[in-house]
């Protein structure tokens, strides 16, 4: 029996144009997200893959970008004051990206949402090690398949604070950071979920999958034989944007690992795999909400004749 996966990409403010996107695809191939098995997602793409396990339509994912991405990515004098611009604290609080989740996540528990999900984060502290272990960070990936290491019985609305703490961008949440300087792509890691004998216990060859990028970002650096140290790669700044500095090591990590589950699940699943992520026109950074209109218009006007005909192939 066919064993399908959605996985949804990091990538900040982008994910408005991920939730676009899904709702023309839903409108195009009504019910295709009611045939979802697994939901997975890194950072952004964690809290809309949470939102869709929890039964929230693609409208009102839409919705809470264009409606609350402001709040959530609203900066202070007084804030910058304390925090000397973000140099000695987060560029924003936590506090309205906290509120928005409640709004679809409510009080739910993993275990109680309707779908599966595998959700990235990194755990800056595993503070119970075993006696043989070593006391280290690690990253986790936090799902609600029954079974002795589910994660049933933590609060989706912690999950999603949790793989959406970005450095820089948003505080540490409850010892976790941002699921993207592991996996901003969690593709390959909700197929190895839905392999795992102890969960998924799916066959390799009765997997399709999904997998929805937040645009491929024409970014790069100009450089040659720089002798750069660790200040001019963590942070450069910028002018005539909403968001005068940059964190380029970041962004190259977030960045730079999208292409490797892609390559992996490529060469896995062939056919049956499709990967949808649309080239943007220009950079559109995390927490740009300037360009809300743009991802907006950016979603709205890619051609989905390829990914329709897919789906039609792999859905009923």
């Amino acid at each position: 029996m066919t064993y399908r996966i959605l996985s949804i990409d990091g990538g900040g403010i982008r994910g408005l144009l991920v939730a676009v996107l899904l709702e023309r695809l839903e409108a195009s191939h009504p019910g295709f997200l009611a045939q979802i098995d697994l939901f997975a997602g890194t950072s952004t793409g964690g809290i809309l893959a949470l939102g869709l396990a929890a039964g929230m339509p693609p409208a009102k994912g839409r919705e809470l970008y264009e409606q609350k991405g402001p709040q959530v990515f609203a900066d202070s004098f007084w804030h910058n004051v304390k925090n000397l611009g973000f140099a000695i604290g987060a560029q924003y609080g936590n506090e309205n990206l906290k509120i928005a989740l409640q709004e679809i996540l409510q009080d739910k528990k993993l275990k109680e949402l309707e779908k599966r999900v595998v959700i990235s984060a990194f755990d800056l502290d595993n503070e119970t090690a075993a006696s043989h272990k070593p006391r280290s960070w690690k990253p986790k990936f936090f799902h609600n398949f029954p079974g002795p290491d589910s994660d049933g019985e933590e609060l989706a609305i912690d999950i999603a604070l949790r793989t959406s703490a970005a450095p820089g961008f948003f505080p540490v949440y409850q010892g976790y950071i941002d699921g993207g300087v592991v996996a901003n792509n969690p593709a390959m890691c909700a197929v190895a979920q839905a392999l795992d004998p102890r969960t998924g216990q799916q066959p390799l060859e009765e997997i399709v999958l999904l997998s929805i990028g937040t645009g491929h970002n024409p970014k790069y650096i100009k450089a040659y034989n720089e002798d750069w140290g660790w200040l001019q790669w963590a942070v450069r700044l910028r002018s005539g944007t909403e968001t005068p500095v940059e964190l380029p090591l970041l962004e190259i990590i977030l960045d730079g690992s999208l292409g490797v589950a892609d390559f992996q699940c490529r060469r896995l699943l062939h056919e049956r795999y499709h990967r949808l992520n649309p080239h943007l026109t220009r950079p559109i950074g995390l927490d740009d909400i300037t360009e809300i209109p743009a991802l907006v218009e950016a979603g709205e006007q890619f051609n989905l004749d390829d990914t329709l005909t897919w789906l039609s192939q792999y859905f009923d």
